[in-house]
């Protein structure tokens, strides 16, 4: 290859007994001889084979080597070998995730030996570091974590190169002339990793798609979506076989059904949604008991078992949710028409009803195929109109036509009664245990070309706990069902563990610097203390800091067929039974509660575990690529912002710099410490702080400051700020 970049012999043998050690251990069941060593070594003088053979002495003096025939030797493995997960870092060393280790296990970059990011390798740990902590060096690569990549392309006469998008990439991937698919220099691609082989600096591709060219909002757009492997179309044969599927209402299947269309039936979402995946209807029963029905779209009657539909569904297992579109896990047909429960409409429904009486205690439940009508659309703030003028009367300010209305009395009180028991609900979650997360939502006004205009915040009301209580009561209520069977049967359940008691003690070092104090005494009293924290830094500058440390303290929750009960909700039972148009586990869960419904026998665990555990890495995907899209738009949104203040949060302190979050519109970006002229500032990792050397001015995690934009990289997704100084300092 081209960009060979050969070192001088001396560097070859610089360290060389490790060298030859690490050669050995690598193949650890091959020989090798003298040449066959200074070969891979890259060297071919005399003095440097003389040093080679005069080392092979020695280790074999030290019994760390063999001589398994004549002049021939390989490695005595007495070393364990292990298993993990190789995190990369910005500067081309890495940390491995094992289970072996109660800490990641470093790796210097000249034992990385070609790994990539997220790859799964086989390692030794070799040695202690200071501070007594593991390092380690990769011995072989198990399982690659992607084969595709995104990038820009440099193309010369005979060869090209892909510098790939992010730091955690320390090499660029060379691509033949042959294999460059049309695109021109400069072009973001996509492109494969076909092989790299040992004596390659580089690994080679191919380019599979040419995606536009850099700074373009479709390009950009694309390029996150590549970058994890999520598509933004649909095949033409996937889109052929829904569009031909039977969508009509007809009476043979209302005959297998639970007839609800003549019950009250409204949905409650947001304004500009398209699909429609819950319904709630409501009836006052004669024995003066409430009968609440929560409805969901039967996607898996349309979606079968076996069907190039539903292998489909299954490899998306999400949708998507990008700052300007939507990436539906079901074509269009489905997931906004026939699966979509708009108003005026009949559809197949799976229903959970239960009948509650005026505490929101429940006194029966059923659960099965409905058939339902619903008879008015609301956005959450026209339903929120309702609960605070406790009326009937939808304001033009509010209403998704833009004009005043009155609702109809019967779904007002309605409205106003489920408002009542949702609030119930709550308190009995909370008193249970439960966390509670109102994490303020940043959302753009986007132009006809998807340019950011503005930013509003998205804050969760009345009538968006009215729907979120209902739908964590059908979830919770279907995982009981079927948990509380015996014998047991395999279900898919949304577990989350407890916060890990280390990640804990750092959110309280982080939080006592706001004031704020953190009892661990036992489970109910780290709930209790963290949502009376979360309820007190409402509305301070520093809430978005506090409430994205408390969340990331959090262990993450996936999907399992293993229950072990959901922290976060307080629940011992939970699933999610309530979006089977936008995830996977859903329609999972809709086909395993028929089946148990049937009477039929537990479906294989191992088929239905390997299930959530694609689900759960889908789902981590999607949530990357949802928040590397909020970035882009941030910068591009800063863009036209560079030459106003901006007070600011410090969000982040490393030796390199600080990260700040403007209050204004939770925009984040990095002061580098190389642009802090002022002053000599050093890292103070007990503090979260940059202290200046000479001055003791001190740049604290929390602390207000002024920032200006210095230069935003729609590419990179990096913004970058000059720090002005301290708001109370501009002042005087």
């Amino acid at each position: 290859m081209t960009k060979k970049r050969r070192k001088g012999s001396s560097n070859k043998i610089s360290n060389l007994t490790n060298t030859i050690l690490s050669i050995l251990k690598k193949d650890r069941n091959q020989s090798y001889n003298y040449k066959q060593i200074a070969a891979k070594l890259e060297v071919n003088d005399a003095s440097s084979r003389n040093q080679i053979i005069k080392k092979l002495q020695e280790l074999l003096a030290k019994k760390e080597i063999e001589e398994t025939e004549r002049g021939k030797f390989k490695a005595v493995v007495n070393t364990e070998y292990h298993t993990g997960i190789l995190d990369m870092a910005s500067k081309g060393s890495g940390y491995i995730i094992s289970p072996d280790f109660e800490e990641d296990v470093f790796i210097a970059s000249n034992n990385i030996n070609k790994a990539l990011n997220g790859d799964e390798v086989e390692f030794y740990a070799y040695k202690r570091r200071n501070k007594g902590k593991f390092e380690g060096e990769i011995t072989n690569i198990i399982k690659r974590a992607k084969s595709e990549y995104v990038g820009v392309i440099q193309i010369h006469d005979n060869y090209a190169f892909v510098v790939v998008n992010g730091n955690k990439m320390y090499t660029d991937i060379f691509v033949p002339i042959n294999k460059i698919n049309k695109a021109e220099n400069g072009d973001v691609v996509l492109v494969s990793l076909e092989s790299w082989e040992k004596n390659e600096d580089s690994p080679k591709g191919a380019v599979l798609k040419v995606l536009g060219k850099p700074g373009e909002h479709n390009t950009e757009i694309h390029a996150i979506l590549a970058e994890y492997g999520l598509p933004y179309e649909f095949p033409a044969e996937v889109e052929e076989y829904a569009n031909n599927l039977d969508t009509s209402i007809n009476e043979a299947e209302i005959a297998k059904r639970r007839d609800m269309r003549n019950v009250l039936t409204f949905t409650i979402d947001p304004k500009d949604a398209k699909d429609f995946d819950d319904a709630l209807s409501f009836e006052v029963l004669d024995n003066g008991l409430f009968e609440i029905g929560i409805h969901i779209a039967d996607v898996s009657h349309y979606v079968q078992e076996g069907t190039i539909l539903d292998d489909e569904a299954y490899e998306r297992a999400t949708s998507v949710y990008l700052v300007d579109r939507v990436v539906p896990m079901l074509p269009e047909v489905l997931s906004n028409n026939a699966c979509s429960l708009r108003p005026n409409e009949e559809k197949y429904t799976f229903s959970a009803v239960f009948q509650m009486n005026d505490k929101a205690e429940i006194k029966s439940q059923w659960f099965g195929r409905t058939v339902t009508y619903s008879d008015a659309r609301f956005a959450y703030e026209e339903a929120q109109a309702i609960i605070e003028t406790n009326g009937t009367h939808i304001p033009e300010e509010v209403s998704i036509t833009g004009e005043a209305y009155d609702v109809d009395q019967n779904i007002a009180d309605a409205v106003l009664k489920m408002d009542e028991l949702a609030k119930i609900m709550r308190r009995e979650r909370m008193k249970e245990g439960a966390i509670s997360f109102d994490k303020v939502e940043v959302k753009f006004n986007l132009d006809e070309q998807a340019n950011p205009i503005g930013v509003f915040f998205k804050t969760s009301q009345d009538a968006n706990k009215l729907i979120e209580e209902f739908m964590l009561l059908a979830n919770k209520k279907v995982a009981q069902y079927i948990g509380k069977q015996s014998p047991k049967k395999t279900f898919v359940y949304r577990v989350h563990d407890e916060p890990d008691a280390t990640k804990l003690a750092a959110l309280q070092g982080v939080v006592s610097k706001f004031g704020y104090k953190l009892n661990f005494k036992d489970r109910n009293s780290i709930s209790s203390s963290l949502n009376g924290m979360l309820k007190d830094v409402q509305g301070k500058a520093e809430q978005n800091l506090v409430d994205t440390l408390t969340i990331r303290t959090m262990s993450k929750a996936e999907y399992t067929t293993h229950n072990i009960g959901h922290y976060g909700l307080a629940f011992d039972y939970y699933t999610h039974f309530t979006s089977p148009i936008r995830r996977y586990p859903d329609v999972m869960v809709h086909r395993l509660l028929q089946r148990y419904l049937d009477g039929e026998k537990s479906a294989n665990e191992a088929i239905y575990e390997e299930k959530c555990n694609h689900s759960s890495n889908m789902e981590n995907l999607s949530t990357k690529a949802e928040r590397d899209s909020i970035k882009y738009m941030q910068i591009k949104f800063m863009e036209n912002h560079k030459n106003e203040e901006f007070v600011g949060v410090i969000s982040g302190v490393t030796d390199w710099g600080i990260y700040v979050e403007i209050v204004s519109n939770k925009c984040e970006g990095m002061v580098s410490v190389r642009d802090m002229n002022d002053d000599h500032y050093e890292f103070d990792a007990t503090e979260y702080a940059l202290v200046g050397k000479k001055s003791g001015v001190s740049y604290q995690l929390g602390e207000e400051v002024v920032v200006k934009v210095k230069n935003t990289d729609l590419v990179k997704k990096h913004l970058d700020f000059t720090l002005i100084g301290k708001p109370q300092i501009i002042e005087l």
